[in-house]
């Protein structure tokens, strides 16, 4: 039984990360501030550490383990959240990066995955970006995630093997509905439900290119798996492009409801369009994603309902 690290497990991403290692018969241990993600939503098993990654005190804690690989998932997810305390922002996402490198060093931990992002990208409406790209954020929270980055890289002089997945649209079963400033789809079918009226934030032009969180969690997992020397990077995506309006119409459509549409204002940070180009993640990582965004939202709306039940 290998002892594994899944930081951020009381949140959407994490938690399902972490369920998936511990049904393969791992240990797994997470730190989660529970700022987010709720404490219910850790997997039952699952060794919790209450306290903030980019804490010293916190992580210091977690020296007497031996961990085989670490999947650092938590930290501040938002773009629009990161321009309320652009400090909070680069710590929570940076600082906690440079303290697990440095935790994975005294604990002899090789691998480490890391929960990149597209906002890294900026806005990119021409074709699907691949990896090499130039960087250009919109946004604090895509900032501290470059930091990280580079922080993995650097840290290849002293043995650790990364891969920084760069997560596209993350959505599915297990997404905080409560929270009305992250996430889209969660967004979007949460104001549905309860109001039978969606407000827009934007222009219902733009487009995102969403993928399934089993995808995702496959990702984390093959990423381990076959776990590349040095530093890499990864698109975690489907490189199809959905326009918001047509997101809208899917969620509506599944509802079977009189759902009002209203659009108004913008969202500081927000990208017009991206979708990601998957070459390297298949050749890399031998992944493919497996459900389409009408399979993933049907799925999501059945969890959603049954939810409310």
């Amino acid at each position: 039984m290998k002892t594994i690290l899944v930081t951020g497990a009381a949140g959407f991403i994490g938690a399902a990360v972490a369920k998936r290692f511990l049904d393969e018969g791992h240990k797994v241990v997470t730190i989660d501030n529970l700022s987010t993600g709720f404490k219910h939503s850790i997997p039952e098993g699952v060794e919790f550490y209450q306290g903030d990654c980019q804490d010293k005190n916190v992580v210091e804690q977690l020296e007497k383990f031996s961990f085989e690989a670490i999947f650092h998932i938590a930290g501040q997810s938002s773009g629009e959240i990161s321009f309320d305390d652009p400090v909070y922002d680069l710590q929570t996402n940076a600082q906690s990066t440079l303290l697990l490198l440095k935790l994975a060093i005294k604990t002899g931990c090789k691998n480490v995955i890391y929960a990149s992002t597209m906002s890294v990208y900026g806005d990119k409406p021409d074709a699907p970006v691949h990896e090499d790209t130039t960087l250009a954020t919109k946004s604090f929270y895509g900032v501290g995630k470059i930091a990280s980055e580079h922080y993995l890289r650097i840290y290849t002089q002293f043995g650790i093997n990364s891969t920084a997945l760069r997560l596209f649209n993350v959505y599915g079963p297990g997404q905080n509905m409560i929270n009305l400033r992250q996430g889209m789809v969660s967004i979007f079918i949460a104001q549905a439900i309860e109001n039978e009226h969606i407000f827009v934030k934007g222009s219902k032009d733009r487009y995102r290119d969403f993928i399934y969180i089993d995808d995702v969690v496959n990702s984390f997992h093959v990423a381990y798996s076959k776990q590349q020397s040095g530093f890499n990077v990864c698109n975690i995506s489907t490189g199809i492009k959905t326009h918001v309006w047509e997101l809208i119409n899917i969620i509506i459509n599944n509802l079977n409801k009189n759902i009002s549409v209203e659009y108004s204002g913008f969202t500081p940070g927000d990208q017009i369009g991206i979708t990601g180009n998957i070459d390297r993640a298949k050749m890399l990582l031998n992944w493919m994603p497996e459900i389409s965004i009408n399979d993933g939202l049907e799925k999501m709306i059945k969890w959603a309902l049954n939810r409310k039940r």
